[in-house]
């Protein structure tokens, strides 16, 4: 006796919260997952645990949901429904767009000004750490990695087709010139801003 065999045996009935905890579970997979594995998990038989999928998806379609839960080779899995793809893709292509704080839009003009540049120069040139910033630039694809300084080793950040691209430009040739927004005795100073 396998055991598979053992947690499909008997005619046991659903626990009151097995749906709710199976849809618990199924919200955060992402792969499908099997019945012998849930069940496993939630400590009843493989027969229930089939049977409540089976009326958790008929459910589902019959409320007409946005998702849906499908069986398919590997297992369980929930899904968008096919005829709510138009609104899924504007929502994480418009839908998702958040303004950029100072701080980021700060150390994104160094990035795309100085490139290739290293973390430590943008702080010394905006004068505050920008670690976190540049994380969160890397994250949203702005900013991406350039490979390493051949002197110090300190990896080089440079920006991404998708910022020229959320800037309108064909290429940085296309930034505008910094020199009317700079100070008049900007001769001799240094990346940290002071005089050499």
């Amino acid at each position: 006796m396998t055991c598979e065999d053992t947690i499909g045996v008997g005619g046991a009935e659903a626990p009151p919260t097995l749906r709710r905890d199976l849809e618990a579970v199924l919200m955060v997979v992402d792969q499908p997952v099997s019945e012998y594995e849930l069940a496993k998990a939630l400590d009843v038989p493989v027969t229930v645990v089939s049977a409540a999928l089976e009326d958790l998806s008929r459910e589902y379609t019959e409320q007409g949901r946005g998702f849906d839960l499908r069986a398919v080779a590997d297992g369980w899995r929930v899904y968008t429904r096919p005829e709510c793809a138009d609104v899924v893709e504007h929502f994480l292509r418009e839908g998702q767009e958040v303004r950029l704080t100072q701080a980021a839009l700060e150390t994104m003009a160094v990035v795309a000004y100085r490139q290739p540049v290293s973390r430590g120069r943008v702080s010394a040139v905006r004068g505050v750490n920008c670690d976190g910033v540049m994380r969160t630039l890397v994250l949203r694809g702005l900013i991406e990695e350039a490979g390493h300084d051949a002197e110090s080793g300190a990896q080089l950040y440079r920006t991404t087709s998708y910022f020229l691209e959320r800037l309108g430009l064909r290429g940085l040739d296309e930034l505008p010139d910094l020199a009317p927004f700079l100070p008049d005795d900007i001769e001799g100073l240094d990346d940290t801003g002071e005089h050499t």
